[in-house]
């Protein structure tokens, strides 16, 4: 998306992101969802840590999880990660906004980050067993002997594929599209350098996780401050979609 205006011009591939969102409507109505999504992720994350902390999941074995969900569907969904899957579904109209905001500066490498980001949310919801473990609890109540082992062994599988191939994959590919977005960010004046890093060093502390004995803590560490990129982020947006141009400028995509 290209424009000019009537006020100096600006370095090519540094476009202004208020004037470019606002040069079109349609634009200006993506980034303003794109920072709601972002705000609104925000929010679901921090309640469901609470709710977490406050309830914790089971740790244990199929029976204990089939136990939750007959005693509380909504807790047992909750438990097995409904926010996290929330979350995603808002960072999509964000990738989206981020694409528009972004591809003049890098087209390559924004078409390759969105496609691998596109790639690893099909992964996380291939990867998720709530609805699964859910329609098990249900069978599990009303078997009997032999047919209660057998949902106990379907259980179990869903529990151990919930952290095999397609979960990394979806882990490892979002983090690396994170860390392109960030470094297209630092070539570009629309978001500024503190977003731009936090998204690069958000992602690449992620990948802490598969170290041992601290894998959890660093991952816990680029949530947060994944955390708070988001915030800012989609205060960015939110500015850049409620902004007009003057009556000067002219703009075309």
């Amino acid at each position: 998306m290209s424009h000019m205006t009537t006020s100096a011009p600006q370095a090519f591939g540094r476009p202004d992101l208020s004037r470019t969102a606002a040069a079109n409507d349609g634009w200006a109505g993506l980034y303003r969802l794109g920072g709601a999504s972002a705000l609104a992720a925000a929010l679901i994350t921090a309640v469901s840590i609470v709710a977490f902390i406050a309830w914790p999941p089971p740790d244990g074995t199929a029976a204990d999880w089939f136990a939750l969900f007959n005693d509380n569907p909504l807790r047992g969904l909750v438990s097995l990660d409904l926010p996290f899957l929330v979350v995603n579904v808002l960072m999509v109209p964000l990738m989206l906004a981020l694409y528009m905001a972004l591809h003049r500066v890098n087209p390559a490498a924004m078409l390759i980050a969105i496609a691998v980001y596109a790639v690893s949310l099909a992964g996380v919801f291939a990867s998720n067993p709530m609805v699964e473990m859910l329609s098990l609890s249900r069978q599990y109540t009303a078997a009997t002997g032999a047919q209660q082992t057998a949902l106990l062994g379907a259980g179990e599988a869903l529990l151990a594929s919930y952290e095999g191939t397609a979960f990394h994959a979806f882990y490892i590919l979002g983090q690396l599209a994170g860390i392109v977005i960030g470094v297209v960010m630092l070539r570009s004046a629309a978001f500024g350098r503190l977003i731009a890093y936090l998204m690069i060093v958000g992602n690449f502390v992620g990948f802490g996780l598969y170290l041992p004995t601290i894998g959890l803590t660093l991952s816990v560490l680029s949530g947060l401050v994944l955390w708070v990129w988001m915030i800012l982020l989609g205060r960015r947006l939110l500015q850049a979609g409620a902004t007009r141009l003057t009556s000067g400028s002219v703009a075309a995509s």
